[in-house]
């Protein structure tokens, strides 16, 4: 039976305006990236950075670093571990929301500065903790990425236990996606479908209004000899083409590390970020000299450069959300995100907090983004 092609983000974007900064803009970014660095350059070694749903990660992870001892990739896989077993965390490993046939399926990968080493999983079904699958592959095969049936069996034979992975909560969200004339699921048309009513001011729960997420974790760590890793996890995007992987598990797209320089990650749209391969990127940005903030920012800058007129609005503003991490060796550590609004964790000397991400566009600015909502019968 044929699958007819439906939008993917909506209705179609308007041409793409010019995606260069005016001056005053530019100047205020740089103004906030500024001052995020000024207190950033306090910082010393130890330090943990990741995305805001990290936060117990990355005081896990400090802890046992600090208090431990332990090398720097065992500790920031211990805590992502945390988000990755949290059943309520739906983006992310057990519980995460499932493919377009209600499949969970998860991408992770690792890199530790000190061995030069990585490693990485995709597609993997059925392991609840794709980062610790993704070392293992470092540690025990001459490989760097194994995916799907491949990657479960070498899971299976490594010792990690088989479980379902589609908990109640996320199977119920997943029929109500299923049960929609769905406008927004990953399938482009081919020709344009006729308007369809959206439905609005209606329960989270109502059928005609289901969740949707990109999801991920990313954690990066340095500790007091200026050793460095990093590692991103995730569910990747939920109702996704069986078989999709995002940038997650790519090592230089969904984390990046440079003993030598620092480390870097992401989360939001993998396929955007994908094709700039943003966490080389910024690694490289930071060895040229950029600060973390600077060398995020200069990357969202080039994600949009990249990015395709249908994913643009009218002004050239993105019609997704991406967020950027970067450590650098000295301790220094940075963010930067498209919108307004975005934190991210970080633990120091200071504690565990979250901090607020240095921004490309202001909340005002924010377009109308893509929603996934039903049709009405």
């Amino acid at each position: 039976m044929g699958i007819s092609r439906r939008k993917f983000i909506g209705a179609g974007a308007a041409a793409a305006a010019s995606l260069t900064l005016d001056r005053a803009a530019r100047a205020d970014v740089l103004r906030k990236s500024i001052a995020h660095d000024a207190a950033a350059t306090t910082a010393t070694r130890p330090v943990v950075i990741a995305s805001a749903n990290g936060i117990r990660g990355v005081a896990r992870a400090y802890d046992m670093i600090t208090r431990q001892s332990v090398d720097t990739l065992d500790a920031i896989i211990a805590g992502v571990n945390i988000q990755e077993l949290d059943p309520e965390d739906q983006s992310v490993g057990l519980g995460g929301l499932p493919n377009e046939e209600g499949v969970v399926q998860l991408d992770a990968s690792c890199m530790h500065g000190p061995t030069r080493r990585a490693g990485a999983v995709g597609a993997l079904e059925d392991i609840a903790t794709p980062s610790l699958v993704a070392k293992a592959v470092m540690d025990h095969t001459d490989h760097i990425m194994l995916v799907g049936a491949g990657a479960k069996k070498f899971a299976l034979a490594m010792g990690f236990k088989e479980q379902n992975l589609l908990t109640e909560k996320s199977r119920r969200d997943w029929l109500r996606w299923k049960a929609c004339l769905n406008p927004s699921d990953n399938w482009l048309d081919s020709v344009p479908p006729s308007p369809a009513p959206l439905s609005a001011s209606i329960p989270f729960d109502d059928p005609l209004h289901v969740k949707f997420t990109t999801g991920t974790i990313n954690m990066n760590a340095v500790n007091a000899a200026g050793d460095i890793s990093s590692v991103t996890t995730t569910s990747g995007l939920s109702w996704k083409v069986p078989g999709r992987v995002g940038d997650s598990p790519i090592i230089g797209a969904g984390q990046y590390c440079d003993n030598t320089v620092g480390a870097a990650g992401s989360t939001g749209r993998g396929e955007a970020n994908i094709k700039t391969c943003g966490a080389f990127l910024i690694v490289e940005f930071m060895r040229q000299g950029m600060s973390p903030d600077q060398a995020c920012m200069k990357t969202i800058e080039r994600v949009i450069a990249m990015t395709e007129r249908r994913l643009l609005d009218g002004r050239g503003r993105p019609l997704f959300d991406l967020q950027f991490y970067a450590l650098a060796k000295d301790g220094r550590f940075g963010s930067a995100t498209a919108y307004e609004g975005a934190r991210f964790a970080v633990a120091d000397s200071q504690g565990a907090r979250l901090i607020p991400m240095a921004f490309m566009f202001s909340r005002s600015e924010r377009p109308e983004m893509p929603t996934v909502r039903c049709r009405r019968a």
